[in-house]
């Protein structure tokens, strides 16, 4: 049940933006147990002077192309499988559309089933997983 906010340069047409999106999605699926169906993104262009970023901060550089990615997860994933989920969106981004992995970076942060509700002021039920 991750909400994903992604945020990256002016300038992406409306096609390279479902790309990105369902590049992401099939990661998310594949390496990180989310089912197919449940799928929250929201993409963010920004110009560069609102985009304010260490070009080298524990990175070997980072372009006008970087892409930030934070994900809000409802249960906690494994070490191996952030690592997998990391590695995999990374790969597909460079094979897919050509953004190097330097110019990718992914938060996550976890939360219980008690800070979600996806509709109608119900919260989010333990069992409903």
């Amino acid at each position: 049940m991750p909400v994903t906010r992604i945020t990256l340069l002016q300038g992406y047409s409306d096609a390279a933006l479902r790309q990105l999106s369902g590049l992401l999605q099939q990661a998310l699926v594949a390496e990180f147990s989310v089912p197919r169906q449940d799928c929250f993104q929201i993409i963010e262009m920004l110009p560069v002077a609102q985009r304010v970023f260490d070009r080298h901060y524990l990175s070997d550089g980072r372009s006008d192309d970087f892409v930030l990615f934070q994900i809000t997860a409802g249960r906690p994933r494994s070490r191996q499988q952030k690592q997998q989920f990391y590695h995999a969106l990374c790969s597909a981004l460079q094979r897919e559309m050509g953004i190097a992995p330097e110019d990718v970076m992914i938060v996550i942060q976890f939360n219980t089933t008690e800070e979600w509700s996806f509709s109608g002021g119900r919260m989010l039920a333990q069992e409903a997983l």
